[in-house]
């Protein structure tokens, strides 16, 4: 097992892999605090997206460096979101998606798909199987990351299905400790869900 996560680190230099570990740490911090609805999700999630954004570009996996360059920019847009107040009172809360919703988030999951397959033919890269998983889990991620920005808990169900892609996928191409991290996104995931239902069942029962 520990072979199958890390055995690629052999080549790679020790920059790299400080800041991949880096990334690591502040993005399983960014999804605790997420499953806890605390606002420290954004500026945890901002670091670790940062760092993987130019990870990801210098191995030219763009559709990933894509993705989280809007991770950056949806973080601080749910940073806002999730801050709002109005008497002393949150204004975005945990709720379902409704019909709209759900179509705006498919809307999403197309158009991102096609923008990632353009990066991807914009650099001139030939694209493989690997490539068209990564296309599928953008599409699926930016999704979830909008529906998390507004407190929507079908973020986590996306989630969940994109993480658990993302493990074997990542460890193929040798990000070992980004794989072991997508491992430990999907366990939260599930969490994050269980915690987010109870919380929306409360509010449910209070309103």
């Amino acid at each position: 097992m520990f072979d199958f996560f890390f055995y690629a680190y052999e080549g790679r230099s020790l920059s790299l892999i400080i800041l991949e570990a880096t990334a690591f740490f502040f993005g399983i911090a960014s999804v605790i605090y997420a499953k806890r609805e605390n606002i420290l999700v954004y500026p945890t999630g901002l670091v670790a997206t940062a760092i993987t954004v130019y990870l990801f570009f210098i191995d030219s996996l763009y559709g990933d460096m894509m993705m989280n360059f809007y991770y950056s920019v949806m973080s601080i847009y749910g940073w806002w979101n999730w801050s709002r107040t109005k008497e002393k009172q949150q204004v975005v809360v945990i709720s379902r998606t409704n019909t709209r919703e759900k179509g705006i988030g498919f809307i999403f999951f197309l158009i991102t798909m096609f923008i990632t397959y353009g990066v991807y033919r914009w650099f001139g890269k030939e694209l493989e199987w690997t490539n068209y998983v990564d296309i599928f889990t953008s599409g699926i991620f930016f999704t979830a990351m909008w529906y998390m920005a507004t407190k929507k808990i079908e973020n986590w169900t996306l989630w969940i299905i994109g993480d658990f892609i993302t493990v074997p996928l990542y460890a193929y191409r040798g990000w070992g400790m980004f794989a072991l991290q997508y491992l430990i996104f999907t366990i939260l995931a599930i969490q994050g869900y269980r915690q987010w239902k109870k919380s929306l069942s409360s509010n449910q029962q209070t309103s």
